[in-house]
């Protein structure tokens, strides 16, 4: 009887540690950090040559890569669809999941895809068909996007993540955050440089057009502005601003996209309104009044923006009127890119100008559908030729859910020029 006993505790012990063992095992292929690479299936596509007018609608933010895809992001996902000119979103072209970390900024230059995720990692995408071209660790983010439904931050304005070209033409991926900055070539994944940065007395701005890295720091007295040469993370030059206060904004100007490929930046002290324009380079700022007051655009080198109800294009470095456009009112310039000017008018026309001489590229209602024109543009993109543009519900209330705060389901119109 005994014996019997103890081969049944036997039995029960074993089936025990068999449930235990299957258990970890479904657990830990759950949990356990993974990464999914599906890679497209079809020929890389041919860049589109659309009609200018708006395309379509979508529910998320993309990035226009190549000419030729479109590149989304979702919680622990980056993913791509064609065609560029597609009037809806349509199923992936290439997709690549991370688990358990979270993506946070996405950049991109010709064909490869850069992201960046919560644990600091930083993974190369081939735009062509959506391989790993690199993986890199780089410093954990200091803070997570403030990312609506539609992630327009994490791809048009990614925190902390920069993409500038050197002065020996080399383009480099800058990721600053957790008290660190790390220089990465884009094309190999080779770390250049990495530089311990304070984060209690400097903030990061953006990348220049000419290889810098453009931060505020305060940590030696006054606050200055500080580049960093993204080829070897020597801090190569500290600028203050003629009359500049114990406190200094700057917001960069001219940008490829979001903070990244600027030509120009904008300084003031708190509550100034208005701000002093400056063209950047290789040595310190130069003035450039024409960019002075915050509704002024840099496109390549003419400031645009209203003066006197007209919108006129200036030379940003001399001041001297090149164009007058009074027929466009009070026109908001919402984007720029190389040889376009994208303005919006009260009436919530899409005008697209040469910015050099001010001729007319396409002008178009910017709506689709019954959706109208009562609404209010939020954050914009453009490349490429295309725009688009986030459509919020008027009036704007920053604190409502999405539902209240985008204009519909798709709040993205999507738009070629």
């Amino acid at each position: 009887m005994g014996f019997r006993n103890g081969r049944r505790r036997v039995v029960l012990a074993v089936a025990a540690l068999l449930v235990t063992a299957a258990v970890a095992a479904t657990v830990y292929r759950v949990l356990a950090p993974a990464e999914v690479s599906t890679v497209a299936q079809a020929a890389y596509p041919a860049p589109a040559q659309p009609s200018a007018g708006v395309i379509g609608r979508l529910p998320v933010a993309p990035l226009i890569v190549d000419g030729r895809l479109r590149v989304y992001t979702g919680h622990r996902q980056v993913y791509a669809d064609t065609p560029v000119d597609g009037r809806h979103r349509t199923t992936p072209f290439w997709s690549y999941r991370r688990w358990p970390a979270e993506l946070v900024g996405v950049v991109a230059s010709g064909t490869t895809v850069v992201s960046r995720w919560s644990d600091g990692r930083l993974v190369a995408l081939d735009a062509r068909n959506g391989r790993v071209a690199w993986r890199t660790d780089g410093p954990e983010p200091q803070r997570k996007p403030d990312a609506r439904r539609t992630g327009a931050a994490i791809v048009w304005d990614p925190v902390g993540l920069y993409l500038t070209r050197t002065a020996d033409g080399r383009d480099v991926v800058v990721a600053t955050g957790d008290g660190e900055a790390r220089g990465v070539d884009l094309i190999g994944g080779r770390r250049l440089w990495r530089s311990e940065v304070g984060t209690e007395c400097r903030s990061d701005v953006g990348a220049t057009s000419t290889g810098q890295l453009v931060s505020v720091a305060g940590c030696a007295g006054e606050a200055a502005v500080e580049f960093r040469d993204a080829a070897t993370g020597e801090v190569t030059s500290r600028w203050r601003p003629p009359g500049a206060g114990d406190k200094l904004v700057v917001t960069l100007v001219g940008c490829r996209v979001g903070p990244s490929g600027c030509s120009g930046l904008r300084t003031a002290g708190p509550g100034d309104g208005a701000g002093r324009g400056w063209l950047t380079g290789a040595g310190a700022p130069v003035p450039a009044p024409a960019l002075d007051g915050l509704d002024t655009q840099l496109a390549g080198e003419q400031a645009v923006g209203v003066v006197d109800g007209a919108l006129v294009g200036r030379s940003a470095r001399t001041g001297a009127e090149l164009w007058r456009r009074p027929d466009l009112g009070q026109g908001r310039v919402i984007a720029v890119q190389p040889g376009r000017v994208h303005v919006l008018t009260d009436a919530r026309e899409l005008v697209t100008l040469d910015p050099v001489t001010g001729a007319e590229r396409s002008r178009f209602p910017l709506t689709v559908g019954q959706d109208g024109t009562g609404y209010v543009p939020g954050g914009v993109y453009a490349a490429a030729g295309y725009v688009i543009v986030e459509r919020l519900r008027a009036p704007v209330d920053p604190d409502a859910d999405d539902q209240a705060y985008f204009l519909t389901s798709e709040p993205l119109v999507l738009a070629a020029t």
